[in-house]
């Protein structure tokens, strides 16, 4: 019965190795952050990216209305 409880407590302790050096997903979780970290980004400068948006906007608005006067 010991034998046995030493088996399983180093089976799971090989289990948990070779779960600790799995790398199988580490591509997908570096996806998944970069595209948090650009919509972060995004969420904090999206008025000032707006802005800009809208003055180049304008500006081929502008460009555009003069070029056919």
């Amino acid at each position: 019965m010991k034998n046995s409880w030493k088996l399983k407590l180093a089976n799971a302790k090989q289990e948990l190795k070779a779960f600790w050096r799995n790398e199988q997903g580490i591509g997908t979780l570096e996806v998944v952050l970069i595209i948090a970290v650009v919509v972060l980004i995004f969420i904090i400068f999206k008025d000032f990216i707006m802005e800009q948006v809208n003055k180049l906007v304008n500006k081929s608005k502008t460009g555009i209305d003069n070029a056919f006067k």
